[in-house]
Formats: C-alpha cells, structure tokens, sequence
C-alpha cells in the first residue's frame, strides 16, 4: 500500500481504531501475508503522523489510545499468530514450500510486533520478554508436541531481534536477554546458534550506546572465556571462536582507534590470559574453520596493539604471555607476521609447500627464546608449540614427520625454562604425535639393520630434554611420560623406541614405587602386540630404563621384585644374558640402600639374600587352617621368590644352601608328613619347579660346568628327589577327588617332568625310575582306570580318571624323551596300556572306540564335606576343558604305543588301522587347538598303513587337520605348534611319494591344501618357512637314509613347492616392510642384547624359504641321475615363471612382484649352473637365456642374464656359435637384446682361454662389434664402442702390436687382422673425440666405470655373496631383496665347493657403490631415444614431415600458415581432467606454444576434451610423457636450454607481473589437488605465482596456465 493511498484513507476516516480493526483478523487463524504488511504499513504511517503532528503527539488520550490498540494487536494477533507459526512450523520440517511461506509469514508479523513493541510501556516489553526468554533457554534436544502452546526457537529468535531496539533504554532487560542468550549457545545447534550471533547480539550492540555497547561486549567476552575455561573440549572452543569472531569489529574496533574519537577500550583482549589460552586452542583444533578463526583473532589483536602501540605484558604465573612494546614494534610485527605466514602454509597440506618456510620457525624459536639482556622472551614457547602441534595434526604424513623432526633437532631444549615450559608439550602432544608408526621408517640412504634416523634423533631428544629439566622436576616429568604411555594403546614399533630413548637417559634417581607401578602397566602394553621380537626388546630397554632411574632410597626389594616378575624369561630376562647380569650387579650394589620393608625407626637395610630367604619363608608359610579344598596358589608369588632366589645368589654359588633352607627343609617333609598342609606343599613344589624351569634343561646349556649357581641349585634339589617323587605317587594315587584337584595334579606332572628331564643323565636315577617308579606309578593309574564305573558317576570317580589318564600321558611322553630301555619294567608296563585300551570295560562287548570322552559327573552331593567351594559352578564351567584333556591325553598313549610298536600286529592290519583312523579323525572335531596334537601325531604313524588302501579317508584326515590348523590362525599359541604337526603329518615322505596312480584323492587333497597354505603365506610370515624345512629334511637328509631315494621321488612329484621357495618372497605394506627393517635392527644389536639370545627368529625370516631350497640344491650331487632329473625338471619349472611373466600384461615396475620372481629365477639358475649337463644346458637353458635377453628387462634381470651367458660360454665354449648368431637377426626387432649381447663381448677376455681358435673368435667378435658402432641407435653404440675398446685391447694379448693399448692410431691398417684395423681405429678414434663433451663424454666416462664393466669378473666374482648381495645392491634392486652371507652360513646348512663359494675372495667388487648408470628403459642414455620416439600427434598438413622435435614441427606449421610461433613448451603431465587439458590445448594453440605435453594421448578421444579443445588438438603438436618420467625429461629439456619455470606459490615464488620470461621457457603445471611434487620443485629454474587480492587463494590450473601463456606471449610475440 503507497503512502499515497494511506494519506488518502486517514484523511478520509477519522476513526482510525476502525481502519486497524478492519486490517486485524481473528484471533488463531491464518491471515494472508498482505493483510499483514498492510496492517505494519498502516502503523508505520501513523507513527510517523504522531511525531510530525504536535496536537496528536501531544494528546495523552489519543497516545493512550494507540499504545492500548498496539498492545492489543500484539496480544491478540502478533503472539497467537506466532504461535501457530511456530507449531505449523515444527509439523512442516520436511515439506519445503510450507516451510518457505511460514518464513515469509515469519518476517511480516514480527515485523509487525517491532513495530508495535516500539509503542509500547517498559511493562509489554518484560512481558513479551517473559514468553520469549525461556525458549531460549530451554534444551534445543527437549522434544516439543506440534500442538503445545508454545513458541519455536527460530520464532524467539526473530522476535528477540525486533525487541531488541525497543530494549535500548532498558539496560537492565538488555543485559538479562543477553545473558539469555549466552546460556542457549551452550546447547543450541551452529545454525541457530549462528542466527542468535546475527539476529540478536549484532543488533544488540548495533542498537546500544558507547557505554552500553561496552557493557554487553564485557558480558560477552567473560562469559565466552569463562564457558571455555570451564569446559576445555573441542566443540566448546569451536563455539566460543565462533562467538568472538562474529563480535570482532566490536572487540577490535580498529577503525573508531584510528579516527578522532579515541574511546576506552573495554574489554581489552591483549590483557586476558583467557583470550589468549583459546587462540592457543583454536589454533591447534582440528577443525580447519576453526583455526582460521582463532588466527584471524591473533591478527586483529596484533593489528590492535600496532594501532595503540601502548606498552603490553601480560603475565599468568610469571611467565610472558603476549608481549607488546613501542620501541620493538618491528620485532613484534615481524614475529606475527612469520608466525600467521607458517600457520596459514601449513592449512596447505602440501609437503613441498610447507618445507620452504619451515625455516621461519627458526626464527620463532629465536623470538621464545630467553635473553635476559634483551629484556626477556619476546613471547611464550606456548606459542611455537601451536605451531608443532598443527604440524602434528596435519593430514599429510610428511609435514608431520617434518614436524616431528624439527622439534626433536630443536636448541631451545637444551635452555632449562624453556624445557620446563614445554614439558606438558612434550608429555601430551608429542607423545600422541609419536604413537604414528609411519614415522619410523628409514630415511633414504640409510641401509637395512639401520636404526631409523627419528630414532636416533628420540634418543638424543631424550637425553637432552631430561638433562636440560631442573632437578627437581624430572621426576614429576618423567612419571607423567609414563603415565601417557600406559594410558593408551601403542603399536609395537613407536613403543620400542620410545623404551629406547628412555633406557638412554644416564643414570639418576627419579622412579619411585608410583614410578615402577606405571612402568609396569607400560610393560603389560607390551604384552598385546603378536610381533614377540619387538616385545622382547621393548621389555630390555624398559627393564634398562627401571635400572637406571629407580630411586633406590624410596623403593623397597619387595617393591622391585614384584615389578621384575613381570618380565617373561623366555623373552627378556633369562638367566645367560647380560641384561640378567647388569641387573644382579645392580642389586648387590645397591642392596643396603633399598627403602627397609618395615615401618619405624627400627626398620633397617636387608641385603638381597637375606630379603630373598625371608620371602622365601614367608611364601612357604600358611594359615594353619589350610587343607585339601583349597585351590592351586597363583604363580605369581612362586615367580617372585624364585627371581629373588636367583638374583641374590653368589655367582660362585656360596650360601645357596642357606638360602634355599626353607624350601629344602619342605621338600625333604612331603613324603614323611602326612599332616604337611597341601597348600604348603603345592608352594614348594612351584617354587622348585620354576628354579628348575628358569636353570634350563642341564642337556642345552653348553656352559653347565662355568654355572656354578645351576650346578649347585640342581644339586641341592636332587637331594630332595626322592621325597617329592614319593610325594607324587602318593597323591596320584587316588587323592586327588576334587575338581580343583585336576589343576593340583597339573602342577605335580609339570614338576615330575622337570625332574627326569633334569636329573635323566645322572648315574642310577634313570635305571630306578625305570625298573620301580614308573611301573608303580602306571599300575597305580591303571587301578582307577579300570574300577568299574556307575551310570551316574561322581565326582571323584571322573576327577581320579582325569588325572590317571594325565599321568599315563605324562609317562608316555617321559619314555620317549628320555629313551627308556625297551626291556625295563617301565616300558614293559606302558606297553600294557594296549590291553586297557583295546579291552576296556567300556569297550568289552563292542569294537573299541579311542575317542571316548569323560561322563560328566551328575552332581557333587557325594563330595567331601570339604569341596571346593562353589564346585557346581565350576564343575559346569570347567568339565568341558577336564573331558577334552581327557580326550587328549588318551590320543597321547595312543599315539606312543604305536610309535614304540605295542599294538599287536593283526591290529595293524587294514582293517583295524582304518578304525583307529577314524577315530582319531573324529578326535579332531572334538578337540580345540593343540589339545589336537596327540590325535595328528597318531594319524602322522598311522597315514603310512592305511594310505595304499584308504585314499579317501586320509584325504579326509588331511582335511581336517588342515581345518583344524586354519581354525588356530586366530591364536598364536596354538597356530604354531597345530602347523608343525600338520606338516609332518601331511607331507611325510610315504605321502609325498604317492602318485595320481596310487593314491588320487590323496595326491589332489595334498595339492589343494598346498595351494591354500601358499595362500596362508602371504599374510602370515612363517608358514611356509616349517614346511620348506620339513621337505627340505625329507626330500634330502643331511644323514644317510636308505629311504633317500625314494624320498627323492616325492620332490619331483610336488616340484611346486621347491618351486615357490625358490622365488619365495612377499613384498609387504609399508606397515608390514617397517616392522621387519624394525626386526632386522634389533638382530643387528647383537647377542649382547638379551632379546637376540632368547628369540630364536631364524625359522620366521621371511628369505628363510629360499635359503632353505638353495641350501638343498647346493648339496645336490651332479653324478646321481635322479638328483640331475629334479634339478632339469625344477630349471624347466624356473624358465617358465620367467617366460609367463615376461608374456604377462601386467605392467613390468621395477622393484614389483614380477620383477622380483624374475630376479630369484635368474639368481636360482647361477647357482644351478655348474650342476647342470652340458645337453641340457645347449638345449634348454642357451636358448632360454638368449631369448630372455631379448625382452625388456629390469638392470638386475639384465645383469644376470649377461652373467648366465659369460658362465655358459665359458663352461662350454662349443656353444658360441649361438651367440653369433643372435647379432645375424633383425636388429630393430632385437635392439634391447643387441646391447645384452655387447655386454657379453664385452667380458671375451674370460672366454677366450677356453676357445681352441682363439684367433678366428676374436676377430669375428671385431667384425660383429664394428658394425654395431655405426648403429642408429645411441646406447647400441656407446656399449658397442665399449665392447671395441676391450676387444681391441685383446688384441695385443693375441700377439697384434697395433690393437694394443699403446698402439698409435695411425698404424698401418696393412697388418690388422683382417683389414679391420682402419676401421677400429677410425671409430675409436672419433669416440674419443665425439664423447670429450658435453652429455656424451659423460655417460662414456659412467657406463667404463660401471660395476658391470670395470671391478666385476664373472669368475672370480661367481660367489653366493655376488649373486645375493653384491649383485642387488649394486643394480638398484629393493634392500629386502639383498640376502647377506651371513644368513647362508648360519639359518641353512648351505653347502659351498670351490666353482661357487660362499664369499669373494676379493673385496673389489663388494667395495664399490652404486653408480648413477642406469640401464635400458631406466637409462640417462635411453632419455634421447625416449623423448625423440615418442608418440606425436600427427598433423593434419602431413606434408612429407619427418620425426623431427616438436620445435622444428611447430616452425614449419607457423612458416606454412603465416603464424608466428614461439618456443614456449607447456607441461600438463600431471594435470588429470579432461576439461582443463580441452581448454589448455585450445589456450596453447591460439597462443602459438611449440607444444603441449600430457600423461596421455588417449584424452584427446575423451568426449570433454574434444568439447573443449574445439579441434586446436589437430594444429598444435602433442606429446605423451608420463609423470613417472618426467624428472627424466626435464632434465634433458634442461641440457637442452630450456628454462623450467612452475607454476606455484612457495616462498621463493617471484610475482608475474615482475618476471621476464627466456625465449626458451618450459612451463611445468601442477596438479589440481596436489600441485608440483617435492621431488619436480628441485628441478625448476624459478617458481611464478599470479599476484592475488582475494581470499581464495588459488585459481584454475587452466586459468592459471593461459594467464602465464599470454604473458609469456606478450613478451615475447606482441612485438610482432
């Protein structure tokens, strides 16, 4: 409605409570949206008359009148109606059109209502305020009924806004609505949060005065930093950034400071800690907005202090926060300034970015650092570790490890306040960043066995750091570093070096008993990871760290052997280690000054043995209570005193006896005292079985007579043999009836293991074991087993079985570990098991059944009145574990009476073999994990009776035992011993030598399961590592077998398997490659290191399978036909892997799976060579190795090929004519293989002493050679010229004065042989003189002083340690392929013979480094051929143009359509879209570019490029080059003069505006994501970036690139 027509209607009617009526509408009910404007339009007008008409104005009635008429509007209309809005609103959430036209309907009333309220009494506001308030505070997340009575949080919100002008007189409800307001953005959502921020606050201050501005922004400030103090997480400081940057004109009000009206600045942010502490906060988030945000604060408050240039220091505890001071104004900018410049780099993500300003933390560094004579640090270290701390959070790896590094080479914690400052940096974010497992990989240059660089530089970080601490303080720091370690989960590897560098930190007193309880749980996170090496070296180095820092004047020896039992003996702390050594020394040095036990004055200092005798004592003692019910005592105390025990022992052994006193005193006791409480007996008994366990087996230690502790130990305990093994077939016999009894019968068969396996080579005690103890003891066993059981038996019946049929297992195993005589009454009583087994009560009506389980008892109402207690619910907790050891143990007698031949012989036969079998297949799906081992070892003596005639049901077996093993892969424990036995059982020598013919379901199960176990391999390191040496042992026997030939026989009929050793070899995932370099620096640590002497890992090194088939192929011998037949048939098997991956289409990368098969093939067959016939060698393996070398190879294929055939032809020389015969081909077909050939020509001095017409030879060598130097090619040449210059020289060894080395080159040609004699010197001649500059001289000066050509001598060199190492190493092959000598001579029992040895008798070869010559498609040489032959798009004047360069292709274009061109060549390899490529071509064209590059020529068929690029493809030249290669072809465009300029904004970039392009420009475009790699950046002549004014920050890569073409155009071109 016009003011026109409102003028008009007023004039018209007097009434005007009746126009309003008449725009009014009822009360809750939809009005339309004009209605409602028209009605705030007619307000309007009226409140414009009263204030221009001073009667109205002045007229109380009417003025009374017209607020009671606004009031009613409000109340009637205004509020009912936003109340539907509200609930019609919540209703229409997800139907758009309603929800637009509530907006629109929103926006009319409440303007409507501010219009009103503007007229109203302070009484309507506090009202309105009333209804509005408490939505704002209520819970965004309370649930809301669509029909409540009740206004919606975005209707408050609006009608908060149209309030707010209303409320600038009322201070007091002003402050108390946005007080409001503040407690709302606690909960409410960003977007509303956002639209109270905007609707309420900014019109709040917009509306308010100076002083009342300032009060609402202190209201704010406080009550933000506050809520941040109060609640440091993440979302918090996200919401209060939000807060504050939305009020930052106000807080920073910049533009009023500079005006004339300087005001008080209030609140002051420069002056709050609690700003500054969410800056810090904001700028280390996670969230990117939000680090933006928190910088763009620090640059306004920056800006702030530069505008009032007023004197700042504020402090929070004595230390500077934020300093500011007029006379360093410039320092202080300058310092910001660096510090935004960083900050906003590292928002890039990109490494080559960021790195050229990483030297601008420097100089923040120098700015935290304290200089008192310069008045202090210009700011607090906070600051800089902001700065890491966003490094550390970066989502590319290498800015992190970047970070990571430059902290840890940072000076500034060699400073001890800066140190101290740091230190909850250093414990909290730098210990996160350190859990990263990435950043401990090798640095480039560093060798296998290396400790990584950020390793070495941790330990010295550590030292430092610690060194740098006050005194007082390292304690404190050092706990709460622990502690961050034990609170989280850390990888294997970060733990292992973080243990390291600690363990490095010097000796001094800062653990006490806190600090070894949290070294301790450290140490249990040890325990997680399945990689055992890497645990076992972190528990040495933590257990080092323990020596070194304990404060022994605060720790008691109880405390400290409490945290010793902790670690494993057979990881860590095993008795014949230094670390075991270091560690008793420590504690005799330090025995009188440990903490005393006791409390009071009284207490005194112990020494070790006498605190070792007194746990000793009191471990033994019990409550006099004590009986049988109770159960087995936990092992850890046994594990404490036992450590103690030995620890404190003298190394002569003096005072043992003393020392052990107690224990041997209830040791001698057990026999003769039947009221000895068991529970006492069971402590004594663990603490003499773990002495013995932590001695070792008096059999494998080599150094039994140097142990003087061991040797006295065993002999006071064998004192005591005789009562213990008394004791024991007592309480075997028959006492045992509870189910806790089970467990106590465990711990007396560990301790009669211990013992025979102790004390079976003394004289007497094996001879009385076996003619009493045993057969007394089987007999005992034999009684129980066979009483005649009930149909509901008890539970002692079961209990006294379940522990008879452990013994009688026990006793199996003990008689053939010790080889007990065949004839002694133990034997003859264990052989009698047969007739239990096979005769059974159970069994006696029906044919034996062996898998026969355990009745569960029914109840335990017939127990002893003193039962363990709670023994119902043990009993249905824990019978299933007692029935399936049962089981077990049954499978073990079983398993020993056939192996020591019991069973009678008409068992044996077929039938009842095949019974037994299936049995024992059934016993498989009974029984879990190795409690399975008993039933596959029976099977394994079993397999070789039933396989002639039951192929099926072994196929069957062997299945299962494969499910079984594959079911175990879940848990170590049980994976490892199941997988051995498997192997035995499933590829044993009768198996392996059954045919298709004999045995078909056992041959294809055998190879199935083959298959899946090779499968097993690749994500499991040490499968194949035992059945390699399982069939490496059965196919080959070191000792002499009379089954070897036959065995023999089974290689040859699953070659397969030798096969895959042969070129065994995973290539891992990063994860995986750097937990092996880890692995392989541990072993490098030595045998001083006591993990590298408890671990054995030779049988998981993942090259153990090819050591182990090399070392079965060196001890092949030549002269017998069979050995010769596996030998031809596994070369046959070789040649053919090389052949199918030669033929492959798979891409050929170097260091790829393809190109290691490749490599092990060829390493395989030198070492194969000198076994092999002369026919099979000329038929087969020549002609292999010529048409290998034809294909395109990697160098260290190419190399070994090359040596195959100096080899061949030396061994036998008849076969040369081959040679020659190669060159006799189509050179363009074979251009690759040409050189392969040169290159053994260039070796003929080895073979011409073998040669009868040595004459003949070398001069067909000459003509050969001569002819390849005028090739068209240029590597054919340079090896050509190469192979010349040797030849030549052999000459004067043949007698030709002329072709030796100091012949002149202007001899007469009359006397050469042949009339060659010109021609060779011409070409060496003009070699000289051609290759003395430039790029040829010096790939002539690289390919002479290659390995290949210069120390090698296929001869001398033919070593293990060339093929293996040397070889690798030198051609560029991946470390994990090198394999040292040592290996060979210490995992595998490798036979070396004088044709090949295990090492170079020289030190030449293996002395020389790897040059910068590379071969063949790698090659610098190759780099002109590439560029030159490369695809060209052809143009469509085709006019008889040659392969010319691109340049001369773009002259004619220009010359023959009249265009200028000039020499720009544009680079667009790494650009990936379609579209920007179209656009880019059509840019390059229209400007005249001498080219344009790209990854590939297939985008020029792509639909979006061809939209684009409008046909310029057709008239501009295009190359492929991918980026794989581009630093290769850079290079050359730079030997070539081109200028390589990027485009990219790093810190050296120089402004396009200012630089002036050289004619000869190469421009190089990055990527859209990811720009100019690292590794390209270090090519280019200069970097250029487009100036830029807005926020952005990036544009275009096709806009980019046509703003540089233009520029360079206009220089360029625009003359013209």
């Amino acid at each position: 409605m016009s003011s026109f027509l409102l003028s008009a209607l007023l004039s018209q009617c007097p009434d005007i409570d009746n126009v309003l009526d008449m725009l009014c509408w009822p009360s809750y009910s939809w009005p339309e949206i004009e209605k409602v404007e028209s009605l705030s339009t007619l307000i309007e007008e009226l409140i414009k008359q009263s204030h221009s008409n001073v009667e109205v104005s002045q007229d109380s009635k009417t003025q009374e009148r017209f607020v009671c008429k606004m009031q009613s509007i409000i109340w009637d209309q205004c509020v009912p109606l936003l109340k539907m809005i509200s609930n019609a609103t919540l209703s229409s959430r997800e139907g758009g059109d309603a929800l637009n036209v509530n907006k629109e309907l929103l926006a009319a009333v409440c303007g409507l209502l501010g219009l009103c309220l503007s007229q109203s009494h302070t009484d309507t506001l506090e009202k309105m305020a009333s209804v509005v308030l408490p939505v704002l505070t209520g819970s965004e997340s309370d649930e809301r009924s669509a029909h409540t009575d009740e206004l919606d949080i975005d209707v408050a919100i609006e009608i908060m806004a149209v309030m707010l002008p209303s409320l600038s007189q009322n201070a007091a409800l002003t402050m108390k609505s946005l007080t409001c307001t503040l407690n709302a953005i606690k909960e409410l959502s960003d977007a509303r949060v956002s639209k109270v921020i905007v609707r309420v606050w900014l019109a709040c201050l917009r509306w308010s005065s100076a002083e009342r501005r300032a009060d609402a922004l202190q209201c704010v400030w406080g009550h933000v930093l506050r809520w941040h103090d109060g609640e440091d997480a993440e979302s918090v400081t996200s919401r209060a950034l939000l807060c504050l940057t939305a009020c930052s004109d106000y807080l920073f009000p910049l533009e009023e400071l500079l005006g004339d009206r300087p005001n008080v600045l209030r609140p002051d942010p420069r002056t709050s800690p609690a700003f500054f502490r969410l800056a810090q906060a904001g700028l280390t988030h996670r969230d990117g907005v939000s680090r933006k945000r928190a910088l763009y604060l620090m640059k306004m408050c920056v800006s702030l202090s530069e505008v009032l240039n007023t004197d700042v220091c504020m402090c929070e505890a004595d230390e500077v926060l934020y300093k500011w001071a007029p006379d360093q104004r410039m320092v202080f900018r300058k310092f910001w300034e660096d510090y935004a410049l960083v900050l906003e780099t590292l928002e890039e993500n990109q490494i080559h970015v960021v790195r050229p300003v990483l030297h601008r933390i420097d100089a923040l560094a120098e700015a935290t650092a304290t200089d008192h004579k310069a008045g202090g640090a210009h700011v607090h270290p906070s600051w800089l570790l902001c700065v890491y701390q966003r490094m550390f959070h970066s989502e590319n790896k290498a800015v992190m490890k970047d970070g990571v590094d430059h902290l840890l080479g940072l000076w500034l914690f060699q400073c001890p306040s800066f140190a101290l400052s740091a230190s909850k940096f250093v414990v909290g974010p730098f210990m996160d960043v350190l859990t990263e497992s990435s950043l401990y990989h090798r640095s480039p240059g560093q060798a296998v066995g290396d400790c990584p660089e950020l390793g070495l530089k941790l330990q010295n970080f550590m030292v430092t750091f610690f060194g740098s601490l006050p005194q007082e303080n390292q304690g404190a720091v050092l706990l709460q570093l622990l502690r961050r370690l034990a609170s989280r989960h850390w990888c294997a590897v970060p733990l292992f070096f973080v243990s390291q560098a600690l363990s490095r930190l010097s000796p001094r007193p800062l653990l006490d008993a806190d600090g070894l309880r949290v070294l301790r749980e450290v140490l249990s996170c040890t325990m997680i990871t399945h990689q055992v090496l890497l645990r076992a070296a972190t528990q040495c180095f933590l257990l080092h760290t323990a020596i070194c820092l304990t404060d022994v004047s605060v720790v008691s020896l109880e405390e400290v052997f409490a945290f010793l039992a902790h670690f494993r003996a057979d990881e860590s702390l095993r008795r014949d280690t230094k670390l075991w050594s270091e560690l008793h020394d420590w504690l005799l040095a330090n025995e009188a000054r440990f903490r005393p036990v006791g409390a009071g004055a009284d207490a005194t200092n112990q020494r070790v043995s006498a605190y070792s005798c007194e746990s000793l004592k009191a471990f033994l003692t019990v409550p006099a209570g004590s009986g049988q019910a109770e159960g087995v005592p936990a092992t850890g105390g046994a594990e404490v005193v036992t450590r103690a025990l030995l620890l404190s022992a003298d190394p002569e052994g003096d005072g043992l006896e003393q020392l052990l006193l107690p224990l041997l005193d209830v040791l001698r006791r057990l026999s003769a005292s039947a009221y000895l409480p068991p529970r006492k007996a069971d402590k004594s008994l663990q603490v003499a079985l773990r002495l013995l366990q932590l001695l070792g087996p008096s059999s494998e230690r080599q150094a039994e007579t140097e142990d003087k502790v061991a040797v006295c130990v065993r002999r006071l305990l064998f004192g005591v043999v005789e009562p213990v093994q008394g004791f024991i077939l007592r309480r075997l016999n028959g006492e045992l009836e509870e189910l806790c009894d089970v467990d106590r019968a465990t711990l007396y068969h560990a301790v009669l293991a211990e013992l025979v396996k102790s004390y079976c080579n003394v004289p007497g005690y094996l001879s009385n074991l076996q003619n009493n103890y045993v057969s007394r003891l089987t007999a005992n066993c034999l009684r129980i087993l066979n009483a005649p059981s009930d149909q509901h038996p008890s539970l002692v019946e079961q209990v006294q079985k379940a522990v008879s049929m452990a013994t009688l297992a026990l006793l199996c195993e003990l008689a053939e570990h010790c080889s007990f005589d065949p004839q002694s009454e133990a034997m003859r009583s264990l052989r009698s098991l047969w007739t239990y087994f096979v005769w059974s009560p159970s069994s006696s009506s029906s044919p034996p059944c062996f898998t026969q389980t355990l009745q569960k008892p029914s109840s335990t109402s017939d127990a002893s009145p003193l039962s363990c207690p709670d023994d119902s619910a043990l009993l249905l907790r824990d019978w299933g574990r007692v029935a399936a050891h049962y089981v077990r143990d049954r499978w073990a007698c079983l398993s020993f009476l056939h192996r020591c031949g019991a069973a009678p012989a008409e068992m044996g036969g077929p039938p009842g073999s095949s019974a037994f079998f299936a049995d024992a297949i059934d016993a498989l799906t009974l029984l879990p994990g190795c409690l399975a081992l008993p039933a596959l070892d029976f099977i394994r003596v079993l397999l070789p009776q039933v396989a002639p005639h039951e192929g099926a049901l072994c196929a069957e077996a062997v299945a299962a035992s494969w499910r079984l093993v594959r079911a175990s892969s879940t848990n170590s424990h049980d994976f490892w011993p199941t997988l051995q036995a498997f192997v035995r059982l499933a590829f044993q020598r009768t198996t392996l030598e059954l045919t298709e013919a004999q045995s078909p379901e056992m041959v294809r199960c055998i190879r199935k399961v083959t298959g899946e176990l090779m499968e097993l391999t690749q994500v499991r390191s040490g499968v194949f590592n035992e059945l390699i040496q399982h069939c490496g042992h059965t196919w080959l026997p070191s000792e002499p077998n009379p089954h070897a030939r036959s065995a023999l026989r089974g290689a040859l009929n699953h070659l397969d398997v030798l096969v895959e050793a042969c070129i065994y070899g995973p290539v891992f995932r990063k994860d995986q490659r750097i937990v092996q370099e880890v692995q392989m620096y541990i072993q490098q640590l030595g045998e001083d290191f006591a993990a590298n002497v408890v671990i054995g890992s030779a049988t998981r090194d993942d090259q153990y399978p090819r050591l182990s088939a090399l070392a079965m192929l060196s001890r092949l011998d030549l002269n017998d036909d069979l050995q010769q037949d596996l030998m031809e048939q596994l070369v046959e098997r070789l040649l053919g892997k090389d052949e199918e991956i030669s033929k492959s289409k798979v891409r050929y990368y170097g260091n790829s799976m393809q190109h290691r098969v490749k490599n092990r093939v060829w390493q395989t067959l030198l070492v194969m060579l000198p076994k092999l016939r002369p026919g099979f060698v000329a038929s087969r393996i020549l002609p292999a190795a010529l048409q290998a070398a034809s294909r395109g190879n990697q160098p260290s294929v190419k190399y070994l090929i090359e040596w195959a055939l100096v080899l061949i032809l030396h061994f036998w020389p008849a076969l040369l004519h081959q040679l020659w015969a190669c060159f006799s081909t189509d050179h363009e077909k074979t251009k690759t293989s040409i050189c392969t050939f040169l290159s053994v020509l260039v070796h003929l001095g080895v073979l011409l002493p073998q040669l009868q017409n040595k004459e003949e030879q070398w001069r067909k060598a000459l003509e050969v050679v001569l002819l390849q130097c005028f090739s068209h090619i240029f590597s054919v040449r340079l090896y050509a010229l190469l192979a010349l210059k040797r030849l030549w020289a052999l000459g004067g060894q043949l007698g030709h004065d002329e072709a030796s080395p100091g012949a002149s080159p202007g001899a007469s040609p009359g006397a050469s042989p042949g009339g060659l004699g010109a021609a060779v010197q011409a070409c060496l001649h003009q070699a000289e003189i051609t290759q003395s500059t430039g790029n040829a001289m010096k790939n002539w000066s690289r390919i002479q002083e290659h390995f290949f050509f210069s120390a090698f001598h296929p001869l001398n060199d033919y070593s293990v340690e060339t093929i293996f190492h040397t070889f690798p190493r030198l051609s560029g092959l991946a470390d994990d392929e090198w394999i040292p000598v040592w290996k060979f001579e210490k995992l595998v029992d490798f036979c070396s013979h004088s044709s090949l040895p295990l090492r170079n008798a020289g030190t030449a070869l293996s002395e020389m480094q790897p040059g910068d010559w590379v071969q063949q498609d790698q090659g610098e040489l190759e780099q002109e051929e590439r560029w030159a032959d490369v695809q060209k798009k052809i143009a469509p004047w085709r006019l008889s143009v040659q392969e010319q360069e691109p340049e001369l292709m773009a002259q004619q274009r220009a010359a023959r359509l009249g265009k200028l061109a000039g020499a720009l060549l544009v680079v667009a390899s790494l650009i990936d879209k379609p579209t920007n490529l179209g656009g880019l071509c059509r840019t390059c064209e229209i400007f005249g570019a001498s080219a344009l590059v790209l990854d590939s020529l297939r985008h020029v068929g792509d639909k979006q490029f061809q939209a684009l690029s409008v046909s310029s493809d057709l008239w501009l030249p295009l190359l492929e080059v991918k980026p794989h290669d581009l630093a290769d072809f850079l290079q050359l465009k730079k030997k070539d003069g081109y200028c390589i300029v990027g485009v990219e904004q790093t810190a050296n970039s120089q402004s396009l505006q200012d630089y002036r392009f050289p004619e000869k420009t190469l421009l190089l475009l990055g990527n859209e994501r990811e720009g100019i790699p690292a590794n390209l950046l270090q090519l280019l002549d200069v970097c250029v970036e487009i100036p830029q004014q807005g926020v952005t920050r990036s544009l275009n890569v096709h806009v980019s690139a046509a703003l540089l073409v233009w520029e360079y155009t206009k220089q360029h071109l625009g003359s013209s």
